[in-house]
């Protein structure tokens, strides 16, 4: 499973997003994130893994390991890995009571993220959210 998002937290996002000025560099920022997320293997590109919500294909895995929750994910769209890389930033090595308490609302709010967003992708952001909370909250 990825370790991604153990090495960089949800406020090292708001902090290094906060240096762009214009949103164009803010989502050139997010794409690159996205390029650093380990590849995901095709085998678990599968039915079982993929986020239902969202415009592109994403898959999302999950493992417990030492009481803390590991995610794996992928997307055919650039921009999309980038969303799921601050959304791992936000929840990847931590406890599942950590990833229920971690308040997401407020990290959109602070990235200014949705309101940039098209109606579409932020649904299918929500959509990878809850997928982690709905794991969380059944280990």
């Amino acid at each position: 499973m990825s370790e991604f998002g153990t090495d960089i937290s949800s406020a090292d996002i708001i902090d290094n997003l906060s240096f762009f000025d214009s949103w164009e560099d803010r989502y050139k920022y997010i794409i690159d994130l996205g390029r650093e997320l380990p590849p995901m293997d095709d085998a678990l590109k599968t039915e079982q893994h993929l986020v239902r919500g969202c415009q592109s294909q994403v898959w999302l895995d999950s493992e417990l390991r030492d009481g803390k929750l590991y995610f794996q994910a992928d997307s055919d769209a650039f921009i999309v890995k980038g969303l799921l890389a601050v959304v791992l930033a936000a929840y990847n090595g931590k406890t599942p009571a950590q990833v229920l308490a971690f308040d997401v609302e407020d990290y959109f709010e602070q990235l200014n993220l949705l309101k940039h967003l098209s109606p579409t992708r932020g649904n299918g952001l929500r959509a990878m959210v809850k997928r982690i909370q709905d794991r969380a909250a059944t280990v």
